[in-house]
């Protein structure tokens, strides 16, 4: 019993002992914890970029479907399949033998019509003299005349069908419309085709430039528009409109795009607008298809107070809010207006001011109207706590 004993007096003093080291204790005999400590940073103005960060897809900068004109059997097929092309270079050979035949009987027929004529115009000349001496009537004058009109006419219907058979000859060597890639040949060596075959040939597609086409709210044009006209952001309208991009895995792509121009209709259904930009491609790294991120810049705002996002939160209703500590180092909540994100960081258009501390870590234990001790964020002290989160002050 008086081990018991002494074993319960020795947990007493014990328990006696520990408030005394950790707080101190007040007038009325109870002991108060020390003030929690949090990490703020001091908001500063400073001039930032604002810039849009908009998702799309990237599309051919030409596109043409290769499409026969003159029906017959391909003889030849004289290209590899996604090889690159110049405009001109032959493609496939149809077989040219019919219109070979068409375009030497138009040849005769132009001939003959033409023999036809000369004999026409030299009577027509001779009896010119001859009907101003009354020694040929003028009717058979007139008719002579009409005659060699007919003829002449003749000439010019068997040039033009001699040039259609020319040009119908010329389609049986189809040739590339443009230069880029060729994709995949529908057709084979030996197959018969016509002017109005259903599938093309094959298609080619200039991709070097290439255009990126992206999708923008037209709520946040709207707002941006109101922000440029408020003052709240300033623009160089001397200075041409860059874009940056991103490929599908975050890779940032070397190049930088012009933005060419936006759509003038806004889809009913999305609620947004189609924004076009072109990139050069030199190493053919973008395809058509493909998912890519931009990043446009919007402009610049002189006075602008951006926050670590950590340090907003958000209540019950979802409106942002912060909290601050005043000149006596009690807390203070104030309500923000978020304008958008940039990095790791809040664009606020109000409800900050340089010069406030704004708490970004230590939320768990304070509260409007607590007394707090205060570490500048990013301080060695601020780091020593931020690896020991469990050691309390003392």
């Amino acid at each position: 019993m008086k081990k018991i004993t002494a074993v319960l007096i020795s947990l007493t003093s014990l328990i006696a002992l520990l408030p005394a080291g950790c707080g101190k204790q007040s007038p009325g005999g109870q002991f108060q914890a020390p003030p929690a400590e949090v990490a703020v940073i001091t908001v500063q103005a400073e001039r930032t970029t604002v810039s849009s960060e908009l998702s799309g897809r990237t599309r051919a900068f030409l596109v043409a479907e290769v499409r026969p004109q003159v029906g017959g059997i391909i003889q030849k097929r004289l290209f590899e399949e996604g090889t690159d092309v110049k405009a001109g270079e032959l493609l496939y050979q149809i077989d040219p033998a019919l219109y070979e035949a068409a375009y030497g009987r138009a040849q005769a027929d132009l001939a003959r019509t033409e023999a036809h004529t000369v004999p026409l115009r030299t009577k027509v000349e001779r009896n010119r003299k001859l009907v101003k001496a009354n020694a040929v009537s003028q009717q058979n004058f007139d008719d002579m005349l009409g005659e060699l009109n007919t003829a002449e006419a003749d000439i010019a219907v068997a040039r033009a069908a001699l040039e259609t058979a020319r040009i119908n000859l010329a389609y049986t060597s189809v040739t590339a419309p443009i230069s880029g890639r060729t994709g995949k040949s529908h057709v084979t060596v030996g197959a018969l085709v016509t002017a109005n075959h259903l599938l093309p040939l094959t298609t080619i597609q200039q991709i070097n430039p290439i255009y990126v086409d992206v999708t923008q709210s037209s709520a946040n044009y709207l707002r941006l528009r109101e922000e440029i006209s408020n003052g709240l952001i300033k623009i160089d309208n001397n200075e041409k409109a860059k874009a940056k991009l991103f490929l599908e895995d975050g890779t940032p792509y070397p190049q930088e795009g012009d933005i060419k121009f936006r759509d003038v209709t806004v889809d009913q259904s999305t609620g947004s607008f189609i924004l076009r930009m072109v990139f050069p491609n030199p190493g053919n790294v973008l395809l058509p298809g493909m998912f890519v991120r931009t990043a446009t810049k919007d402009g610049v705002v002189e006075q602008a107070i951006l926050v670590p996002q950590q340090g907003v939160m958000r209540d019950m209703r979802g409106n942002p809010y912060a909290m601050l500590v005043d000149v006596s180092d009690k807390v203070i909540q104030t309500q923000l207006e978020l304008d958008r994100s940039i990095g790791n960081k809040w664009l606020v258009k109000s409800g900050l001011k340089p010069g406030d501390r704004m708490i970004v870590e230590g939320f768990q234990r304070i509260r409007p109207g607590a007394t707090v001790k205060v570490i500048n964020f990013g301080s060695e002290q601020q780091k020593d706590q931020a690896v020991k989160p469990g050691v309390a002050s003392k």
